[in-house]
């Protein structure tokens, strides 16, 4: 309506008659515009309306498809949230009881451990003193055994020194005699001092 007042307004003055053709124009490319606009506003429309219609028809499918699944999953959830209560109440006990017996054989392993080094002492202590009285027996027998000996040296070296005294003193020999008897008596001597 103010087109209309204006385009009076402009009609009664002769001069503006260019102004008026103008205006005309201005005024039909603003019809054709808004012709324009209203067309692509209507086509958009109807592609956002077939949009609007596809997205609804893939939404109604995906329900449809996802329906099932959501059942089942809710079935499933109800029917496993009690078996996996009772795992984690189990694997809590089972945690508890392998945590109860981990300590008892701890205890007995320290336990053995201690009772194995006392035996280990004890079998030690009887080694050495086995060891010990095999060497004191050793040294005994050895020593039984050396004294006699050394003893039946002394009598036959006497008894060889007295021999060579007597055949000396035939013989006329008495000096190199004589230091074969000191030398069977230094011989008897050192085998007595060594045992």
């Amino acid at each position: 309506m103010a087109m209309m007042a204006v385009w009076q307004g402009l009609q009664g003055d002769s001069s503006s008659g260019v102004n008026a053709r103008l205006l005309m124009i201005f005024v039909g490319v603003v019809a054709v515009s808004m012709a324009a606009q209203a067309i692509v506003l209507i086509a958009a429309g109807i592609a956002a309306r077939k949009t609007q219609i596809r997205i609804l028809e893939i939404a109604e499918e995906l329900r449809e498809r996802a329906n099932p699944i959501l059942d089942n999953a809710e079935v499933l959830f109800k029917e496993t949230l009690p078996k996996i209560r009772t795992i984690s109440d189990n694997l809590v006990e089972a945690s508890t009881v392998i945590k109860s017996k981990a300590r008892e054989f701890d205890s007995t392993l320290t336990d053995v451990n201690i009772r194995t080094r006392a035996q280990v002492h004890r079998v030690d202590g009887m080694i050495s003193t086995a060891l010990t009285a095999v060497g004191a027996l050793g040294a005994m027998v050895q020593q039984g055994i050396k004294t006699p000996l050394v003893e039946a040296l002394g009598v036959v070296n006497g008894f060889k020194a007295g021999l060579d005294v007597l055949l000396s003193k035939s013989r006329g020999f008495a000096n190199s005699a004589s230091v074969r008897n000191k030398t069977a008596i230094a011989l008897y001597q050192d085998d007595r001092s060594g045992m």
